[in-house]
């Protein structure tokens, strides 16, 4: 099975001197191409912080992060720029954009993606709201949608660049139970089609039975990988 993080004695630490905060102590562990992994554990923890370091969004110096065979410790921008466009995001404030409609959310994630035309991007972005069963919200602005809603279309814009790696933080933290939990059996179904990664942080115990593997990190320190 192909591995697509692979992580080795990684340590993160905040500030300097008497004032360091060990954040990460030693992690280790491998996730493999398809794999729902589901990240548990108490605020504070470091769940997030190692979620960013495996998006190259946060910069670690010391151990070993390897993500689509490219090595994240001390690396370079040009080298997180091609994690990052790999990478999905899903995030608990859906930071969806007011103005823009579903539709146009969804879209403007393939404007990096220069063979596509306009028209092609539309066409790919309605597709994948029709997956998440928003075909009929095409063109409703956030605050026309239900928090669910909402979530679901940062689902769609998560994947419709097709991703090999999607990376969600707390993504079911502000909706209700049923909400949650169809958002991310939508995630899960959809991932599961294309073979996609999902590393999700989560304090919602509700939803864990989603996932093939549940990591506790606890203090820096995973308890079981």
């Amino acid at each position: 099975m192909l591995t697509v993080i692979e992580v080795d004695r990684l340590n993160f630490s905040f500030g300097r001197g008497v004032l360091t905060q060990s954040v990460l102590k030693n992690i280790t562990i491998s996730i493999h191409q398809g794999e729902i992994v589901l990240i548990t554990g108490p605020s504070g923890s470091g769940k997030t912080t190692f979620l960013t370091i495996i998006g190259g969004l946060r910069q670690a110096f010391y151990g070993s992060v390897i993500v689509l065979n490219q090595q994240l410790i001390n690396s370079n921008e040009q080298t997180k720029i091609k994690v990052r466009q790999q990478i999905g995001y899903i995030f608990q404030q859906h930071n969806l954009l007011k103005s823009l409609t579903a539709l146009q959310n969804v879209s403007m994630t393939l404007e990096m993606h220069n063979a596509m035309t306009e028209r092609q991007r539309l066409d790919r972005a309605a597709e994948m709201l029709e997956a998440v069963g928003l075909g009929n919200r095409l063109d409703y602005k956030p605050e026309q949608l239900s928090g669910g809603q909402r979530q679901r279309v940062s689902i769609a814009r998560a994947l419709v660049g097709k991703p090999k790696i999607v990376l969600a933080d707390e993504p079911t933290a502000s909706l209700d139970k049923q909400s949650g939990y169809e958002a991310v059996s939508i995630l899960k179904r959809l991932a599961k089609e294309s073979q996609t990664t999902i590393l999700l942080v989560t304090h919602d115990y509700r939803i864990l039975d989603v996932a093939d593997r549940v990591v506790e990190l606890e203090d820096g320190i995973i308890k079981n990988s």
